[in-house]
This record gives structure tokens, C-alpha cells and sequence, in this order.
């Protein structure tokens, strides 16, 4: 993978846009006492053996909307593995009758089609065929707009009445190759719920007295989903077809078959992984217990691929002494699908390793295995710190992302933004690889409380990267826009309207920055206003309860609930396009990051996606159960 990025970049092809309708590390096996072994710093030039990692068996995901008071726009997935040429022949069943086919040529464009022909009193399911080699393979599962639908772009999913929900998750917890859904209740004691991708409960998880405590700093020892911590995340652990659950859990956590977990004290935590199907508990592995005189540990919860093959568990964790400072541990788990093993841990110590609100698992290096980063270090797969950026003035800030900003360089690059830095500095952009920071500005001390990368502006070429400092070209450190004020809000990114500049999701507003007429933050061109179709905000603050591509082509879904709390709002584009890429969720770097939470950010591929962007070349991956 390392030959291939930078063979990207000496030899860029235009994408083609074809014709179409539409410290110190501790390793631990088992119940092993821990061992120290000292931190090492790798090397960019660190000879490494590629690995084909094992992901997600997924179906088409056909979905259909109504895109006017006439039309339906359907669209599915192209699969990573699919062979390059293939088509797609789409059918329509109306009102329970026959399927027919609606394209006269197969469709080799964009994976989406336009119906101008169905008849919208009556109810209509759409499923699409493959085409390769000319034959005509077996069709997908079905999608049924309802009939008299509404003109919207929404995809509503039935859920039991509870509380206000913080987060979704998404994951295949019935090995159908759809998503299904696992979402918190902020009720006293938390739940967790998973639903089937049609709306069908499937069980739920009380998680006992110790969620009562939801003190977004300090939080009780089963609390999940509080500020920036989680301490919940869905996958497929095993590779056997099926997500399941990986929660922290402590004494008093009901599972979904009813057992309820007694174990020690109040104050002692778990990792614990539960059947997707049933929310039942499979494995469990304690929590090392170094900082346990200190409280619980609070948790963000993620997947990486640490050996470039399988998926680990990794975790985030924190408590807080009594001078103030806090304790970080970082740690992975495997399963194997008979055993959660302890991989290693990691203690900051007396480290200057700079934390913030996020984390993200990705191939930072392209050896084909992933790090685990943080703001201001990086963790390498077996748990030593790679580098950090502390002797380079980073400190503690909000946000940051890490994506292949400048396509003509080779590898991925930074950007990240600071609390409060007595330097004075704002925001800086580095080599993901090594931590070397390539530019930052200065101008504080301040709060820079956002900070957002995307290709925004087609006019210069790779991703735009900005805070409230202007809108920066990353490539050039040059100002797009000379002035500062019309920069669009750092808030989250969101492909939706089918070009390949990124679209922004700001409080509820799904919007497009236009460099020839930019505005400000509070007036820029609006495609969809969520509220208007029933859309609130996430509990504390929080604006979607998840952002990411879980329906049809490559564009993104944003999830809400309704102000009720029993139905998810899921937003799906009504665009057509004729942009053919592969799901964003068969690339390796994306979908780690579909898996974390935190201050919620946008994702990104380990490609440039954004205008003037190359083919991207084909995922080093296999399907699980194949």
C-alpha cells in the first residue's frame, strides 16, 4: 500500500465520470500479568508486510426516495471488490406485482436511477440486478417506497418509545449484508436498543445503577455516551458475517437475554462483547486496574486493524485525580469469536503525549496495518508511541483529521486546531506519517473550538482546511477566500449532492460553500433544512446522532431521531449523479472511522476525494465469510 500511494501521486489518472441515469507499552495475553516493554518511535522507512484485511460482506443497499411530486431516485451500493465494467440492470414491483425492468441499456454510470415512471398512489419496491460479462447475476434485496410517500429525502425507521437517544451505530447484526442500528436512551439508568434495518427490535441493554452518575467528566462506571466519551461501539469483531457489540461495562449491566452482570465492585470495569442478534454477553476481559484508585475509567470506544488483517477493539480511556490532571490509557482487545484477549495497554505517564476529544484508527504510514492517533501522538498496532508533537508546541485542542489533503504528496496528511495554546498558535498541518508539521498559524491564545478539512473549492487543487482563522488551500497555506469572514462554519462535512466537492452539515442545514459567490457562515446556499421533515438535535448538544455512507452509492447518510424519540430521520440524497465510486464504507480508513465517536467528526477515505481526483485504486480487502 505504500508503493501504491506513492504511485499515486507520480502518476495521477482523471477520474472518469461515465454516462448515466442518475511512556511505556504493555502487552497482555489472556489472563497473563502485564509486562512493560519500553516505547519505541517507528519510521515512515520501517520495512513492513502487506495484509489483506478482512471487512463487511454488505448487499447493494438499495434505497429510494422521492425526489419530486414524479420521481424516484434509487440508489445502491458499488461494492469494493466489484470487477471493474460491471453494470446494473434495476427492477420495479408495483403494488406487490411482477418485477420489471426499467432501464432499456445496462446502467454502467452512476449507481442511481431515476423513476419517471411508477405510479406513486400504489406501493413500489426496487431491487437491481448485476451485470458482468454481459450475464445478468442475481438480483439484490428489495427496498418498498410506500405508497403515496412523501416528496422527501428521508428514510424513516420505526422505534420503540424511550428516551432521548445521543448516538447511533450501525453494523450487520443478522448477517443480511444491511446496516442495522444499536442507539443509547439518556434515560436513568442508560439503555442501549438495537434494531433490525427495517425497524424490527431486537433487544435492549440496562446499563445499571453505575449509569446513573452521567457527569460528563467524572461519569459512574457504566455510564455510556456523556460529553465526548462513549464506551459503546459495533463491528464485526470475528469475521463471521455478524457484528456484534462491544461495551465497558460494571457490576449491575442487564444484558439483552435478561442475565445481569455481578461481578466484583461497583467500581471495577470490563470490556465486554455481546451478540449482535440477541445482546447477550459472549466474552468479557477486565479492564487493567492501574489508575483504579482514581474511579472508573470513562471510554471512547473504535476499530482498528492493528496487524492490517483483523479487527481489534481499541479503547480511549481517562479518570481524573484528585490534583485535577487526568490518566490516560489506551488499550486494545481481540476477538476471536471464543475470546477477548488483552492485546496491550498504554499509559501516558509522565509523557508529553497530547490528547483532545478525538480518535482515529488509520494506515498512517501505508504499510497495509493501522495506528491509532490522537491530536497531538500516534500510537503504532502494537501499542508504542510512534511520535507526538508535543516538542513541536502541540498541546490539548478540539478536533482533527487526518485524510490525503494534498494529492500530489505522497502519503496523508494533518490538520488540527488548539485550546488555548500559550504559544499563541491555532491550528497546524503535518505529515501523518512522522508528526513534522508543515505550516501553522498563530494569533492567539484562543479557544479554537472547530476545525474542519474538505475540498470545498475546486479552484485549487486538494482539500481546504479551515477554523475561524480563514479558509485555507492545504497544499499551498494559501487563503481561498481573502476574506476570512466568508468562510463557511467548521462544523461536519457530508457528500450529498453528487459533485465531488464536499458538502458542509451545520445545525440541522445541509449547505454548499460556492467560491464564486461565498457568504457567510449564517447565510450560505441551502440544499435541505432537516427540521422541515421532523429533525431534531441529538441529546446534549449533539447535532446528528451519526454521519456516514450506510445507503445506497457512495453519498452520505446524516441520522436523527424525531422530537418523540420512536422513529430515526435518515437523511439520503434526492440527487442523481453520475459519479461511480466504490462505498466509502469497503475503504479501510472510512470505515474505522464510522466506528468512533467523541466530539463527532466527519470521516474520510484514505484517497483524495475532491475534484480533479484520481480513480482510486481498488481496496486491499476480502468479504468476511468468503
Amino acid at each position: 500500500m505504500y508503493m501504491r500511494l506513492r504511485w499515486r501521486a507520480a502518476h495521477r489518472v482523471p477520474l472518469t465520470i461515465t454516462a448515466g441515469l442518475a511512556v511505556c507499552a504493555t502487552l497482555a495475553v489472556g489472563p497473563a500479568s502485564p509486562t512493560s516493554s519500553s516505547a519505541s518511535t517507528a519510521t515512515a522507512g520501517d520495512p513492513k508486510i502487506q495484509a489483506t484485511r478482512v471487512m463487511e460482506n454488505l448487499g447493494r443497499g438499495v434505497v429510494a426516495v422521492r425526489s419530486s411530486n414524479t420521481q424516484v431516485l434509487v440508489s445502491w451500493r458499488l461494492l469494493g471488490l466489484d470487477p471493474e465494467g460491471i453494470g446494473f440492470n434495476v427492477y420495479r414491483s408495483t403494488g406487490g406485482g411482477p418485477y420489471t425492468k426499467l432501464n432499456s441499456s445496462v446502467l454502467t454510470g452512476g449507481t442511481n436511477y431515476t423513476d419517471s415512471t411508477a405510479d406513486l398512489t400504489r406501493s413500489n419496491s426496487y431491487r437491481v440486478a448485476p451485470v458482468t460479462n454481459g450475464q445478468e447475476q442475481a438480483p439484490s434485496a428489495s427496498f418498498t417506497l410506500t405508497a403515496n410517500h412523501a416528496a422527501e429525502p428521508v428514510v424513516r425507521v420505526p422505534l420503540r418509545s424511550g428516551g432521548p437517544v445521543k448516538f447511533v451505530w450501525v453494523g450487520d447484526l443478522d448477517g443480511d449484508g444491511e446496516y442495522d442500528y444499536v442507539l443509547d436512551r439518556q434515560t436513568s439508568p442508560q439503555k442501549l436498543e438495537a434494531y433490525s434495518s427495517n425497524g424490527e427490535f431486537l433487544w435492549e441493554v440496562d446499563m445499571g445503577p453505575n449509569s446513573q452518575n452521567q457527569d460528563n467528566i467524572e461519569p459512574g462506571s457504566s455510564a455510556i455516551d456523556l460529553g465526548h466519551w462513549d464506551g459503546v461501539t459495533v463491528y464485526d469483531f470475528d469475521s463471521d458475517g455478524r457484528a456484534e457489540v462491544a461495551l465497558r461495562i460494571a457490576d449491575g449491566v442487564r444484558f439483552g437475554d435478561g442475565a445481569t452482570w455481578t461481578h466484583a465492585d461497583d467500581s471495577r470495569q470490563f470490556m465486554a462483547v455481546l451478540d449482535g442478534r440477541t445482546g447477550a454477553l459472549r466474552n468479557w476481559s477486565a479492564i487493567p486496574t492501574t489508575y483504579l484508585g482514581d474511579g472508573p475509567m470513562a471510554a471512547r470506544l473504535g476499530v482498528a486493524y492493528l496487524n492490517g488483517t483483523t479487527p481489534s477493539l481499541v479503547a480511549f480511556m481517562k479518570n481524573r485525580r484528585d490534583d485535577g490532571a487526568f490518566n490516560l490509557m489506551m488499550g486494545a482487545w481481540r476477538f476471536t469469536g471464543s475470546a477477548l484477549r488483552q492485546e496491550w495497554t498504554w499509559q501516558r505517564g509522565n509523557q508529553d503525549a497530547p490528547d483532545g476529544h478525538n480518535t482515529r484508527a488509520i494506515d498512517v504510514n501505508g504499510d497495509g496495518t493501522d495506528e491509532v492517533a490522537e491530536i497531538g501522538f500516534v500510537l503504532n498496532g502494537n501499542g508504542s508511541l510512534r511520535y507526538s508533537m508535543a516538542r513541536q508546541g502541540i498541546i490539548h485542542g478540539d478536533r482533527f483529521h487526518i485524510a490525503d489533503m494534498d494529492p500530489s504528496r505522497p502519503g496523508l496528511e494533518g490538520y488540527g486546531v488548539q485550546q488555548d495554546n500559550p504559544s499563541g498558535l491555532l491550528e497546524y498541518y503535518y505529515d501523518a506519517a512522522n508528526g513534522s508539521v508543515v505550516w501553522k498559524h498563530n494569533g492567539g491564545p484562543a479557544d479554537v473550538g472547530r476545525g474542519m478539512a474538505g475540498d470545498v473549492d475546486p479552484r485549487f487543487p486538494g482539500m481546504e482546511v479551515w477554523s475561524f482563522s480563514g479558509l485555507y488551500n492545504a497544499p499551498t497555506n494559501r487563503l481561498t477566500e481573502p476574506n476570512a469572514s466568508l468562510r463557511p462554519w467548521p462544523q461536519l462535512g457530508l457528500w450529498w449532492d453528487g459533485d465531488l466537492t464536499m458538502e458542509l452539515l451545520n445545525d440541522g442545514k445541509i449547505e454548499k460553500w460556492d467560491p464564486a459567490r461565498p457568504t457567510p457562515s449564517g447565510s450560505l446556499p441551502r440544499l435541505v433544512s432537516t427540521w422541515n421533515y421532523g429533525a431534531v438535535d441529538a441529546s446534549q448538544g449533539v447535532q446528528p446522532t451519526f454521519v456516514g455512507d450506510i445507503l445506497g452509492d457512495w453519498r452520505e447518510e446524516a441520522v436523527y431521531t424525531n422530537a418523540d424519540y420512536d422513529e430515526l430521520i435518515i437523511f439520503s440524497t434526492n440527487q442523481p449523479t453520475n459519479t461511480r465510486l466504490y462505498t466509502p464504507a469497503h475503504n479501510p480508513a472510512y470505515r474505522n472511522a464510522m466506528t468512533f465517536k467523541g466530539y463527532m467528526q466527519s470521516h474520510h477515505p484514505d484517497y483524495f476525494l475532491g475534484a480533479g481526483m484520481a480513480t482510486p485504486p481498488r481496496p486491499d480487502i476480502a468479504y468476511a465469510g468468503e
